[in-house]
């Protein structure tokens, strides 16, 4: 079989999984990390960690739960079809979905080939009033055959089991039944940390980043050197960080220019020489982005960084390279009325200088910069994204 070009290990791809896995070949993955949006009704609001990028991270799914599990039949069936017959299926879920989730999993790979339930239990968080705290993740672990990976691993044994385990036999005390290295690691894991803390040392600002000894785990127990680890709603790149650190070769895909830009910079600094394809580069492609993906782009482009205000920005998006005022419009033909409140808002900042960046500007927006020169000292730059995309020095 000859592997399309579009299927390129130690990639980073920036697209919806389901049509960027419609492009992989056929049983190209061994091992598939799959931790997705839950069903949870939150919207979360992120300053990464290095407060340059502001991403609305939203888990939102209008129409309720059936529409949720439908719109993710599509996304597993097609890690069923990258999935070799020798690898495994991990869904990282909640309590929100996870039941609905694992009936259709039993439907796409096979009531017989469900291997595991495994409980991730952790502490820290909020405690309800009128419930029992909920504190753990489930995991579905599927294969696709009989035949796969399964390196186990130990633990040590607590005093009291080695204590239980010796039996006396003419006077003398022998370990009955101890393996030598340890207890085998079961289905249900409370030893392994929830990253809670704003300084833990992991943490890059991702509100449902998972830690890396969660990854380890996985990965170790179900690949091997140079095995294809798949993580299809890769995030901040947990997953294929571990990925690479153990070995694996490596595929992360996002929806998210601002996820996919995050995870390049840490696998660079973890020495990986990562590929990233289907960035959006067209005004067609920048049209379709989510509102605040777009200012994140737009920002990044001016080497610039986001407002940290978390709403109500007052009519500032973010700031130039050079600490000017940036307001982003994803629109066309932007009107007088927008720089008229941009104006305004450069007043409260004490700015005299300041960019507005849209598809295109009418002529009274044009007028009013032309007024704003002559009668109020300010300089406002019109940029229109196709200059943006068009530049090649993006300072201004």
């Amino acid at each position: 079989m000859t592997v399309p070009a579009y299927f390129q290990t130690n990639t980073v791809y920036c697209g919806d999984c389901r049509d960027v896995l419609r492009k992989f070949p056929e049983k190209c993955a061994d091992l598939i990390y799959l931790d997705p949006p839950f069903f949870s009704n939150q919207t979360y609001e992120i300053i990464w960690h290095d407060g340059y990028e502001l991403r609305a991270f939203e888990d939102r799914w209008k129409g309720g739960v059936q529409n949720y599990v439908a719109w993710m039949v599509e996304r597993i069936e097609q890690c069923y079809r990258v999935l070799k017959d020798t690898g495994l299926f991990y869904l990282h879920c909640d309590w929100h979905a996870g039941h609905y989730l694992k009936v259709e999993c039993d439907k796409i790979f096979g009531y017989n080939n469900f291997r595991n339930e495994i409980v991730w239990c952790y502490s820290g968080g909020g405690i309800p009033k009128k419930d029992f705290p909920s504190k753990h993740d489930t995991i579905f672990r599927y294969s696709r055959s009989e035949n796969y990976q399964y390196n186990p691993e130990y633990k040590p044994y607590t005093k009291g089991t080695i204590q239980r385990g010796r039996t006396q036999v003419k006077g003398k005390y022998f370990k009955a039944g101890l393996r030598k290295e340890g207890t085998p690691v079961t289905d249900w894991w409370t030893d392994i940390k929830y990253i809670h803390s704003p300084t833990d040392k992991e943490r890059l600002g991702y509100p449902t980043q998972k830690s890396e000894a969660l990854l380890e785990r996985i990965i170790k127990t179900s690949s091997k050197i140079t095995d294809v680890v798949l993580d299809p709603f890769c995030g901040c790149g947990t997953a294929i960080a571990v990925a690479h650190k153990l070995g694996r070769r490596w595929i992360g895909i996002d929806v998210s220019p601002t996820a996919c830009n995050l995870m390049m910079d840490r696998m660079k600094k973890i020495g990986a020489k990562p590929r990233l394809v289907g960035m959006p580069m067209t005004e067609d492609d920048l049209r379709s982005l989510a509102p605040f993906e777009f200012q994140n782009w737009i920002c990044q482009r001016l080497l610039g960084r986001v407002s940290r205000r978390r709403s109500s920005d007052m009519g500032i998006d973010g700031y130039s390279f050079e600490g000017y005022p940036i307001q982003v419009k994803q629109s066309d033909n932007i009107g007088r009325n927008v720089v008229d409140n941009f104006e305004t808002a450069m007043r409260r900042r004490n700015a005299k200088k300041g960019i507005i960046v849209a598809f295109s500007f009418g002529s009274g927006a044009y007028e009013e910069i032309a007024r704003a020169k002559l009668h109020d000292g300010f300089e406002i730059k019109p940029l229109t994204v196709k200059e943006l995309i068009e530049s090649r020095n993006r300072t201004l």
